[in-house]
């Protein structure tokens, strides 16, 4: 028999065995879970998307295209770029670039020019039916009476009151042979917020995609390679202004140029238009560069002026996360549990804090600029991303925010220009 001294010699080591292996199968137990959790969001996220989005293919897009060929063909539909798609095959589909919610968005060549095509819904039937075309003979339909109700829908979309004189970008139409398919296809492009920003805003900012033409419900806007996060400088300056900016020193100027047209967007859309234009969904996925370098927004399904912005805001709320518009957001008034109609950030705010501390972070510091030029920069660039705190304060502080990202920027073109 084992003496007593000896058994207790074993019990410290039979408590390390157990604490050894206990661990082990928490650390087991621990990765299952883990493996199950990301199994679970796998599914998941498969599942979200395939209830809001559907599969983007060159056969549906190909049918989609066919069946707004045949809407014209049968008089049903019209546009300036019909004939060219549908007849002469000067417009020629290219691919599917995606399918969101509904929204069909495909590449296309015209005349040897890229285009894209877009429209919120598939087919034509599916908007809404304006009953005036069979209760009277379209003919016969005064064109003030269609110009009031081009207004009436644009108020309900955008919530603004346009006169007859500011309609011209979304009334061209005159009559003739296919009238009452104009009018329809009007009708139907009306009922699209983006194409109605778009039609509005081109002849007035060079920040906002240019429509090229129409058939039927689909617009065509200008090709522009979109940015997304991923990339290292969110947008693809090399395959958009060409192998010139392959070195270092070139891709850093062409940021700065970007980053000061980014602002003149920012003053233009707060200060240019009848009310204030505001951006609630800001991602490198929703602008793109033009080969000047111009930033154009070219998704604006989340854009609203200011009396809209104000309807979304205004809702009831138990605290400020109730107030939460994407990227647009109000304070929540606890004594009336009602959310502020005024938007406490601002679209510099949001560009500062998504696009800008990207650019100009500490990570991405090189030799091109001096560092004290640098760290000024990034300070100025942290500041402006921090929302402000009331009306007039935060105002001023997005004046001085935008006066000072301004005068940095420059500083820094002149020190890029004198390394050269």
């Amino acid at each position: 028999l084992a003496s007593p001294s000896a058994t207790m010699r074993g019990i410290p080591g039979l408590t390390r065995l157990r604490l050894k292996i206990w661990r082990r199968c928490t650390l087991v137990l621990l990765l299952l879970w883990a493996a199950c959790w990301m199994v679970v969001s796998a599914l998941l996220f498969l599942l979200h998307r395939s209830v809001f989005s559907e599969r983007c293919t060159d056969e549906k897009s190909r049918r989609i295209l066919a069946r707004l060929c045949l809407d014209y063909s049968s008089g049903a539909l019209t546009g300036d770029l019909c004939e060219d798609l549908c007849v002469a095959q000067k417009l020629v589909y290219k691919h599917c670039l995606y399918y969101d919610r509904g929204k069909k968005v495909i590449q296309a060549d015209w005349r040897g020019q890229p285009i894209i095509l877009k429209s919120k819904k598939e087919i034509f039937s599916s908007y809404q039916h304006l009953s005036m075309l069979e209760e009277v003979e379209t003919q016969d339909i005064p064109e003030t009476e269609l110009l009031l109700m081009v207004a009436l829908e644009v108020k309900n979309v955008l919530g603004l009151e346009l006169s007859n004189n500011t309609m011209g970008p979304l009334w061209t139409r005159k009559k003739g042979p296919r009238w009452k398919a104009q009018v329809a296809s009007m009708w139907s492009l009306l009922q699209q917020e983006e194409y109605i920003y778009f039609s509005l805003l081109q002849d007035f900012s060079k920040h906002v995609l240019r429509i090229i033409g129409t058939c039927g419900h689909f617009y065509a806007v200008e090709y522009l390679t979109a940015g997304h996060a991923w990339h290292k400088t969110l947008f693809p300056l090399e395959s958009m202004v060409g192998p010139s900016l392959a070195g270092h020193r070139s891709r850093v100027r062409a940021i700065i140029d970007i980053a000061l047209s980014f602002l003149d967007m920012v003053q233009h859309f707060d200060n240019d238009f009848s009310h204030r234009l505001h951006l609630c969904d800001i991602k490198p996925e929703n602008f793109a560069i033009r080969h000047d370098l111009t930033v154009v927004a070219i998704d604006v399904d989340m854009a609203f002026f200011e009396p809209k912005m104000r309807d979304i805001l205004e809702q009831n709320c138990t605290g400020d996360e109730d107030c939460n518009f994407f990227d647009c957001f109000s304070k929540c008034n606890l004594k009336i549990r009602k959310c502020g109609a005024q938007r406490a950030n601002n679209n510099l705010q949001v560009i500062c804090d998504k696009i800008f501390r990207r650019w100009f972070s500490p990570n991405l510091r090189g030799p091109l600029v001096s560092l004290p030029l640098q760290l000024q920069l990034q300070k100025a660039v942290q500041e402006c991303a921090q929302p402000g705190h009331g009306e007039t304060t935060g105002h001023h502080r997005t004046l001085k925010s935008l006066s000072e990202l301004y005068h940095l920027l420059r500083v820094t073109q002149r020190e890029l220009q004198r390394a050269e």
